[in-house]
């Protein structure tokens, strides 16, 4: 590990890459400070470490605590790019024809992203604001009115645009992806002060059976994020690789490759897609009267709150659907058979054309079962322990927190060691 740190520092581009990186972490970090003016943000303490907000917390890095012009996070920017993903099926000819342009059509769906994006993160934080007011017993905002919330409103889809753009530049010039680093480092910066929390408010300050009740409860979480973490870096990894025959027309022989599918094609987007759509209908929340919802309301209220056992099934419906819908976008069977045809490649025992389509499309949903599974445990499992046996969930490594830490870390030392090589190899052009 060491060494692989100190090989990376020693490229001159690859320790330029992960400088700009850090640089730009820390703009993020700084900002994540920033209060929104007009606001109390003391108010918001006994209501931003609990359920889908503590969860959102963690993602920010804290800025959801202080109410800071980060606190939204990238949280709309995700939720409208769930949005177009979904336009793309099909649902709408314009974003399909898009989606087949190439380069121009990625960019007119980007600005289309973009644009959606500003509308969501206005709406939401719009409602954010009038609502933990409401919660925080009208002690949030100052001055409540139509142009206090509409000017934080516009603070705050401001800070997410700017948190966007920060990682597009961290996509383009320094290492992994953007979206991702943000949120990585928002989880790792909440680690110290959780681990902090709970050593002081269930070991320093208890005594005798309780304290003994509580260290071993400590132990257990250590143990458990541990095994996690074991877990997680062998699922990631995993892969079955399908052998792949070329034939060369010239002479007459052929050669065998192998095309690589992860267990887990989809990697922590799913988690992070799942987070985002379960915050949305918070937003509308917001709008309505909620102390005395009727059967309806309350069954909605109920399915996008993590503490209830709706929620926490409708949580696993979402991250598994997730799971089969984004494996199938990285690896689009359609064209990696159109891909292999036009090569002369072809799976043994398997025809080219549409029945290799059909194979890699039954190869994909089976390993997406695996994975699916896989990532539903470990998002569930910390959720349900914290019903059942009253273990701190919101602490920063849980399990959803702890599958986009590992899961980010492992992808962007691929990319480092990918730099690495080809610049080890310069001058080689492999096909």
């Amino acid at each position: 590990m060491f060494t692989f740190i100190k090989n990376a520092f020693t490229n001159k581009s690859i320790r330029r890459s992960l400088l700009f990186t850090f640089f730009i972490l820390a703009i993020f970090r700084l900002g994540s400070h920033v209060p929104v003016p007009g606001v109390n943000a003391q108010a918001l303490r006994t209501i931003s470490n609990s359920g889908i907000l503590g969860l959102l917390n963690t993602f920010g890095g804290g800025a959801l605590q202080r109410f800071s012009i980060f606190a939204m996070g990238v949280s709309p920017y995700i939720t409208a790019s769930i949005i177009v993903q979904l336009l793309q099926m099909d649902l709408i000819p314009t974003f399909t024809e898009w989606a087949n342009q190439g380069e121009v059509g990625r960019r007119k769906l980007n600005q289309a992203t973009t644009y959606l994006a500003i509308i969501i993160g206005f709406i939401q934080s719009y409602g954010m604001a009038f609502s933990f007011n409401q919660l925080a017993g009208l002690g949030l905002v100052n001055n409540p009115g139509l142009q206090t919330y509409s000017i934080i409103a516009l603070i705050l889809t401001a800070g997410t645009m700017f948190l966007v753009w920060l990682g597009e530049q961290i996509t383009r010039n320094g290492v992994g992806n953007g979206l991702s680093m943000i949120i990585f480092a928002g989880i790792v910066a909440q680690v110290p002060q959780d681990v902090y929390r709970y050593v002081k408010s269930s070991l320093l300050n208890a005594s005798g059976d309780q304290f003994n009740r509580n260290l071993i409860i400590f132990a257990g979480i250590v143990l458990a994020v541990v095994i996690g973490i074991i877990i997680v870096v062998i699922m990631e990894q995993a892969q079955r690789r399908i052998p792949i025959h070329y034939s060369k027309k010239v002479s007459g022989s052929r050669y065998v490759a192998h095309l690589p599918l992860k267990i887990n094609s989809a990697g922590v987007i799913p988690v992070i897609f799942a987070t985002s759509f379960m915050t949305l209908p918070q937003t509308i929340f917001a709008f309505m009267d909620t102390s005395n919802p009727g059967p309806i309301m309350k069954f909605f209220m109920e399915v996008f709150n993590l503490q209830s056992p709706v929620g926490v099934a409708f949580y696993t419906v979402l991250l598994i659907a997730f799971t089969y819908f984004y494996s199938l976008i990285q690896v689009n069977p359609e064209k990696v058979a159109e891909n292999l045809q036009k090569q002369s490649g072809y799976i043994p025992s398997v025809r080219p054309g549409n029945d290799t389509e059909v194979f890699l499309t039954k190869t994909i949903n089976r390993l997406s079962f695996v994975g699916a599974l896989y990532l539903t445990l470990i998002a569930i499992i910390p959720i349900l322990a914290g019903m059942i046996w009253k273990v701190p969930t919101s602490m920063a490594l849980s399990g959803t927190s702890l599958l986009i830490v590992v899961g980010v870390g492992i992808e962007t030392a691929k990319q480092i060691e990918g730099q690495m090589l080809r610049r080890r190899y310069k001058g080689f052009l492999y096909l």
